[in-house]
Formats: C-alpha cells, sequence, structure tokens
C-alpha cells in the first residue's frame, strides 16, 4: 500500500473567515485556481454595475415621502454617465434648471436652515439604494431631538462631493452632509460615504469636509455613523467650523460608558 502523506489544515483559512480581503488564494502552477480567478471576475464585474447602475432616485423620493421630508431632484452640470465619468469638474456643480429650481423654492419657501441633506449617486448608486434610506431614518431622529431645522432632502444625478456646497449655499444652510456612493472595491461595490461641511459654499475643497467611510452592513454601521456624523456637527454648531480643524473624538459607547442611544444593539432589517 503506497504510503500517503497526513493533510495538513492551512492555518490561512482562519483568517480568510475574518475578513474579506482576498488573502490565501491559492495557486495552480504560476496562476490562481480556476475559483479564486473566477471569483475575481465576478467582484470586478460587480464593481463595474454599481458605477454604471442608473440612479433610482424615484424610489427613494418615494420612501423619503413616506417618511413625511419633502424632496427635490437635481442634477448636476455633467448630462450623461459617460460625461460625468470624464469631467469630474462638471459632477461638482448644478445645471443651470437645477440651480433656478433652487432659487424658486427659496422665493417662494425661504431658507436659512440649520442642515440640509444632500443625496448623490457617486460612483455606486448601488450603495445609495441599499444604505441611504436606514442610515437617515438613524440621524433624522437624532437631528429632530436636537431642533435643528432641516431643508428639503435633495437628490443629485451624477453628483460629485462638492456639489453639496452649491446645494447648501443656496438654500442658505448652515450645514451640509451629503450621502454619496463611494468608489466601489473589489470587496465592497455598496459602501456609502458621507461629507459634512460647516458654512458651505462653492470652492471650497475637501480640506473643509469631514469624511465618514464605508457606512454598510460589512463595515460602519447605521447606528454608529449616525453617532460619528451628530458629534461632528454638535461640535460644528459649537465651534464655527469642519474640515481639518475638526477632529472626529467623539467617544466610542461601551458598557462601561453608554452614549446617547444604544448604539451596540443589532442592526434593524
Amino acid at each position: 500500500m503506497p504510503n500517503h502523506a497526513p493533510t495538513t489544515e492551512n492555518p490561512w483559512q482562519q483568517l480568510r473567515q475574518l475578513t474579506p480581503a482576498r488573502i490565501a488564494l491559492g495557486r495552480a502552477g504560476t496562476s490562481l485556481p480556476t475559483r479564486a480567478q473566477l471569483d475575481f471576475q465576478f467582484a470586478h464585474a460587480q464593481a463595474r454595475d454599481a458605477v454604471h447602475l442608473p440612479f433610482d432616485h424615484d424610489g427613494l423620493r418615494e420612501e423619503l415621502h413616506n417618511l413625511g421630508h419633502h424632496t427635490l431632484l437635481l442634477h448636476s452640470a455633467a448630462a450623461d454617465r459617460h460625461t460625468y465619468l470624464q469631467r469630474p469638474d462638471l459632477g461638482r456643480r448644478l445645471d443651470e434648471a437645477s440651480a433656478a429650481r433652487l432659487e424658486d423654492h427659496v422665493k417662494e419657501h425661504g431658507g436659512g436652515h440649520d442642515l440640509a441633506i444632500v443625496i448623490a449617486d457617486g460612483l455606486s448608486s448601488l450603495a445609495v439604494s441599499r444604505h441611504s434610506l436606514p442610515f437617515l431614518e438613524r440621524l433624522f431622529e437624532q437631528v429632530a431631538a436636537e431642533g435643528w431645522s432641516l431643508a428639503p432632502v435633495t437628490l443629485v444625478e451624477q453628483g460629485r462631493v462638492a456639489v453639496a456646497d452649491e446645494v447648501g449655499e443656496r438654500l442658505g444652510a448652515k450645514m451640509t452632509v451629503i450621502l454619496i456612493g463611494e468608489r466601489p472595491g473589489l470587496s465592497s461595490p455598496d459602501s456609502l460615504g458621507l461629507y459634512f461641511t460647516w458654512a458651505p459654499r462653492v470652492g471650497l475643497n475637501d480640506a473643509y469636509r469631514n469624511c465618514i467611510s464605508n457606512v454598510r452592513l460589512e463595515g460602519l454601521s447605521y447606528g454608529m455613523a449616525t453617532f460619528r456624523l451628530m458629534y461632528l456637527m454638535r461640535e460644528a454648531c459649537r465651534r464655527q467650523l469642519s474640515g481639518v480643524d475638526l477632529k472626529d473624538d467623539a467617544q466610542v459607547p461601551t458598557l462601561e460608558n453608554q452614549g446617547p442611544g444604544n448604539f451596540l444593539l443589532p442592526e434593524k432589517d
């Protein structure tokens, strides 16, 4: 009978259970095994699909209206997806019709809100469709508890982060928060980013913004993202600034130190 070497369990397999990172893939000759190669191609296809998936703004607006929030649908100066990907500068500004729509709204309803919330498709409308509403449900509750006034929620097609500066400035908002789909990774095609700005105005750069990234079920929970954003907004109101001069020193709630709300409970379905 031939002698067979004992089978040794690959210790890397235990680490693979703890992370979606592409580690311990193995090899077949000088290449990857077939399964790892197919998984890579599938993840790459998911990332590409997330970039080109149309923004379902109608469905999101209906859900926001059901929660009692007025919305405005706007469009950036990038006329279509191809232009958006080729000209980032156009995604940072509103087109003329959207700018006029905001002016008409302010004339009819007034401006001067405490907070303007902007939702843009960015580079992953998949992230926006999956995570924006569950996150906003928690944020709305906290904002109401602070007594802050809300501008209509604006949805911007083909929008970049800086488009929120123009929206906030035109609405006369003290603060803006934009929810935007982040650039997809091979293990995260649906990562939602939050960018907060105090005293928004056209021409600000990223040094004036605070970012909270990777908001999704496999990343930063909705509750913790809300907790960190509320800390930044309270501090911004107190210190009248945001960006590099405003550090996220929020004390994370623990069993010994409970913050506002119980962020240790499991997320709702």
